[in-house]
């Protein structure tokens, strides 16, 4: 594969978590090599990525929205569209936070469609 990159990248070993959309669904993933423009993740190759997603380097404490620009078997990679500056978008206890909302959420359907609430 012929690579197109105007810049090289860094090879690293960095864990990571994608959101894949606005409802707050992750994966974690492994960012191999990075740079300010993109970068190659590891993902679980039966995982259904949007073509748009958010990546999260808590290590780096950077945050990137990015494209997929190419996927073959567990590699992705990806452009960055801009870096995310909001320091609370790295904040454990938010993510934990809107986890905990979001399974209340679950459980208060799963009761409805039994018919228990």
């Amino acid at each position: 594969m012929q690579d197109r990159r105007q810049s090289g990248r860094d090879k690293v070993l960095f864990g990571g978590v994608a959101e894949i959309n606005e409802r707050g669904s992750t994966m974690d993933c492994v960012v191999r090599n990075i740079n300010d423009r993109g970068a190659c993740v590891e993902i679980d190759e039966t995982a259904k990525l949007p073509e748009n997603l958010s990546l999260n380097i808590p290590r780096k404490g950077r945050s990137f929205l990015a494209r997929m620009i190419w996927r073959h078997a567990n590699r992705v990679g990806l452009a960055f569209r801009t870096m995310v500056t909001d320091p609370q978008s790295n904040d454990l206890d938010e993510r934990l936070r809107r986890s905990q909302i979001k399974q209340r959420q679950l459980k208060r359907r799963i009761k409805e469609l039994l018919g228990e609430g």
